[in-house]
């Protein structure tokens, strides 16, 4: 059986991280896998992940010429390519309700993300609170299949950057900067705040100095991210958007705890006093105080540690997790075949109210017109100068980041 994964973009994220797991377990399962991707790549692209290159990745307009058995979306923009595919069948892997990513006040653009949640698609999610949004707000029924975990790469033991000093934990700021519901910079500032001396990031984005910071690792395989997990003792994650998100899963199975807000998806695993501290969304007073605590107080730090040792004991593998994958995958293979037209009605549809409501959002907000320039233009830039503006970019959001959470 022929199965095609849609995706945004074959670099380095969370998101395609998890598409990659699942669709090199089908693979092994005997099923021919591709991954089509919107943006350009390359080997060195994918090379992050040690299982990518075994698969067909090609560039989604060559993947329109051939067949499938079932075509897979996975990031909003692909729901809208669905139409042009030959399959009997089309399903949707949500991983996160993708609207929030984009500003409250384009209206617009977040009613057309969210009108891909009206397809007739077999729908399945990571994450227990993505499933009842979806049924909730629109009435489809979703199969639920949580991320597993590496059980091969993320362990207690193992090599490590730097051994652990019990007298000066170490502090992990993760997450890419230029992301602003990512609050990388603000986890910076809040860790400082905290009388944290020794910091680390591990960041998405290709940078190399960030002032403050002890060390820096910037897109490192997936393979060495073990070493440095198991090298910290607090992990710093304070996005406010997210699916169900893996690094404080990837930390507590290398022996260390997390400081988080309470965003969508940290109840999957989760407690706030057992195996992390959970402050509300924007507390940042109380993160402040949180970290502060773990740095001074031994035995709070070492109780939550064990108690995310417990809690990685008892979740799953890859291995499991993508094999309640592939039963949804078996069972959607059975199901009707998927009506194209519709496909290519509704995104007429939802391209035709967004172009209307865009218009009148344009001439109540003529700043719009300008931004819109400024992400074209940034998007015909060579790579070289991407990342030098990225470079600028996160050192000027750190330096010039409040206390604000966005």
């Amino acid at each position: 059986m022929r199965l095609c994964f849609l995706v945004g973009s074959m670099a380095i994220s969370g998101g395609t991280y998890v598409i990659i797991q699942h669709a090199s377990y089908l693979r092994r399962c005997g099923f021919d896998v591709t991954l089509a991707a919107q943006e350009a790549f390359s080997p060195s692209t994918i090379a992050w992940h040690d299982e990518a290159s075994q698969l067909h990745c090609i560039p989604i307009e060559q993947a329109k010429s051939e067949t499938f058995d079932l075509v897979i979306a996975t990031w909003w923009k692909t729901v809208f390519e669905l139409e042009y595919f030959d399959a009997n069948r089309f399903a949707y892997f949500v991983q996160s309700i993708e609207s929030r990513f984009y500003p409250e006040d384009d209206a617009p653009l977040r009613a057309l993300v969210d009108s891909t949640y009206r397809f007739p698609l077999a729908y399945v999610t990571e994450a227990t609170w993505i499933q009842k949004y979806l049924f909730e707000e629109y009435g489809q029924t979703t199969t639920l299949v949580r991320n597993g975990i590496r059980k091969d790469v993320y362990q207690k033991n193992g090599p490590t950057v730097a051994p652990r000093s019990m007298h000066r934990p170490r502090v992990l700021i993760e997450g890419h900067f230029g992301v602003s519901f990512k609050n990388t910079a603000l986890a910076l500032r809040l860790a400082r705040e905290a009388g944290a001396r020794d910091i680390w990031v591990l960041t998405g984005s290709p940078i190399n100095w960030i002032p403050g910071v002890s060390r820096i690792f910037s897109q490192v395989p997936i393979s060495q991210t073990a070493e440095i997990y198991r090298s910290c003792d607090i992990l710093i994650k304070l996005s406010t958007v997210e699916g169900m998100f893996g690094p404080p899963l990837e930390i507590f199975h290398c022996g260390g705890t997390a400081v988080v807000y309470d965003v969508t998806g940290h109840d999957e695993y989760i407690v706030d006093g057992l195996n992390a501290r959970v402050l509300p969304r924007g507390d940042a007073d109380g993160v402040v105080r949180a970290i502060s605590k773990l740095l001074s107080d031994q035995g709070e730090l070492k109780a939550l540690k064990s108690g995310a040792l417990q809690t990685a004991a008892e979740w799953p593998s890859w291995e499991e997790s993508s094999s309640e994958f592939l039963k949804w995958v078996n069972i959607t293979l059975e199901m009707p075949p998927t009506d194209r037209a519709v496909l290519k009605s509704l995104t007429m549809y939802a391209f035709e109210d967004y172009e209307r409501e865009e218009q009148i959002h344009i001439r109540k907000n003529p700043g719009v017109v300008r931004r819109h320039k400024l992400s074209a233009l940034a998007s015909r830039l060579p790579y070289p100068v991407v990342r030098t503006v990225k470079k600028i970019e996160a050192i000027g959001e750190v330096l010039l980041r409040g206390r604000e959470t966005y």
